[in-house]
């Protein structure tokens, strides 16, 4: 028991340092939309896509190596070394040569050369943290990890909201102060960049002991065998990159480029309505997969993920026509100026393609099951071909016929999430048969997809109409699931009553409920 104790305690924190981060950024977007103009706010939001795309390429799976090789050789320590070693070098070498050709990087993107400057040291600060980031998850230090992590971005909350609140005010009152020193007019997108480089050096210069403490001894042959493992991860995490970053990068190429900036800021606002949907799958994601691994040997398995997967559907499509009945509401809270919301069109697609992401998560189980996750890489790779087919279709397509271009984008993530889902439920039942309730599951996504496109596109801010979609919606659930909730209820009614199963409100830690 205390195994599963520990087990459930550990997911948690690293949940907590998974889904805190990502609260603690969407925190700054009504800050971002407020101070910086469209263009401004889009060109921050291209740069980022380029940051995660590196950040990728400059890992190169060795993150994955590590938990590989550190819980498969006896010699650890050799694995820590061998792979620390190898992403310094990798970064230092990428610092030289990118800070080298900086202006030809700058020229080639159309930027200003000190966002790339700002951008390369990001890449590199975070590749610098891989390992030790890893350290301390395998040395089973989740506190350490979650604090440093939640720390980082707590830094940088804290760092843009003086940089660009605060700072100019200094600058007006007391010009002639030591701070005022660091104020530069119209340099709003560039401080979001050096609270970053800030946040991520100070976050490097904590984990630096992994690097004063080990001995430089480097093993080749073991660093090939992790070259060979990590190799197709970095394929599956570029594809992911692709799949999730890259739309906002061909918007900025494909469009005309007296908008484009502007139109990817718009879109990059309002997809950020799709983080309800996000936390929900990534929180989901965290605890699902321990499970998944733990019943792989029970005799009802299949069964068991059926009826997860079945769940996971019923939530998600309550969130998703949740989400779009009152996503105006929302849009004055998490996007607080007009100019953004043009794109509000977009958001029941991406809210719709993130769920579409989680369902497939749920259904990826099958290849991870059976030890063939490498077609988890194939599947990314084809939803990454999707992505970029169709961007670079639609988004000329739609441009040119009169509509915005960020359409495009919006069709191709969900057409290539989409895909993703399918293909894996189709291939996972010839490999790894399971029986999915395909006529409930269906049933709840088709009727929450048909009540929130009704709501959005011919009841849009008629919230009368749109809670009553809700409550029959919630009907629907209680209609199919009433047997089951029936079940629990009366199971709860008839438990037994005995003194050892009493709360004791005197030590609220022993209450049975909270262990």
């Amino acid at each position: 028991m205390s195994l599963y104790k520990n087990l459930f305690k550990q997911t948690a924190i690293y949940g907590l340092a998974t889904v805190l981060p990502r609260i603690f950024s969407f925190l700054l977007v009504p800050l971002y939309v407020k101070l910086l103009n469209k263009a401004d706010y889009g060109s921050v939001n291209v740069i980022y896509a380029y940051i995660i795309f590196f950040n990728v390429i400059l890992a190169y799976g060795m993150e994955t190596s590590f938990f590989r090789f550190y819980n498969k050789e006896t010699d650890k320590d050799n694995v820590i070394r061998t792979s620390t070693i190898s992403l310094f070098w990798s970064s230092v070498v990428f610092l030289g040569a990118a800070l080298l050709f900086r202006n030809a990087l700058a020229h080639l993107i159309g930027f200003d050369v000190r966002f790339i400057t700002y951008t390369i040291w990001i890449i590199v600060l975070d590749a610098l943290a891989v390992v030790p980031f890893s350290k301390l998850r395998a040395h089973g230090r989740p506190l350490l990890y979650a604090s440093v992590k939640i720390g980082n971005v707590g830094v940088n909350l804290l760092l843009n909201v003086f940089f660009l609140i605060y700072l100019p005010k200094i600058a007006k009152t007391w010009p002639d102060s030591l701070l005022s020193g660091f104020y530069f007019r119209d340099f709003q997108a560039g401080y979001i960049f050096v609270s970053n480089i800030i946040a991520s050096g100070l976050t490097l210069l904590i984990l630096s002991p992994n690097y004063f403490n080990i001995k430089w001894q480097f093993d080749f042959n073991l660093w090939k065998r992790m070259m060979r493992y990590g190799l197709p991860i970095l394929v599956a995490g570029i594809a992911f990159a692709i799949n999730d970053q890259f739309d906002k990068i061909l918007l900025e190429k494909l469009l005309p480029a007296d908008i484009a900036k502007a139109e990817v800021g718009v879109y990059a606002a309002c997809y950020k309505l799709g983080l309800f949907m996000v936390l929900y799958r990534t929180a989901y994601t965290l605890g699902i997969e321990p499970f998944f691994f733990s019943h792989a040997d029970k005799e009802n398995a299949s069964q068991t993920y059926a009826t997860v997967t079945k769940y996971f559907v019923i939530f998600g499509s309550f969130i998703l026509l949740f989400v779009i009945v009152f996503a105006d509401v929302f849009k004055k809270v998490m996007i607080p100026n007009p100019q953004y919301w043009e794109a509000m069109k977009v958001v029941p697609l991406i809210i719709l393609a993130n769920f579409f992401l989680g369902i497939y998560t749920n259904l990826s189980v099958w290849y991870k099951l059976i030890d063939k996750t490498y077609i988890g890489a194939y599947i990314s790779v084809i939803g990454a071909i999707i992505t970029l087919a169709l961007n670079f279709i639609l988004i000329p397509f739609f441009e040119n016929n009169g509509y915005d271009g960020y359409m495009g984008s919006a069709i191709a993530t969900i057409a290539a999430y989409g895909s993703m889902m399918l293909i894996s439920y189709i291939w996972g039942n010839r490999h790894y048969p399971i029986p999915y309730d395909g006529k409930k599951i269906g049933g709840y996504l088709g009727l929450s997809i048909l009540f929130s496109g009704m709501s959005f596109y011919y009841f849009r801010e008629n919230y009368f109409i749109g809670s009553a979609f809700l409550l029959i919606f919630l009907y629907f659930i209680y209609y199919n699931e009433k047997a089951t909730l029936n079940a629990i209820i009366k199971r709860k009614a008839t438990a037994p009553v005995a003194k050892d199963i009493i709360p004791n409100t005197q030590n609220p830690d022993e209450d049975p409920d909270r262990q």
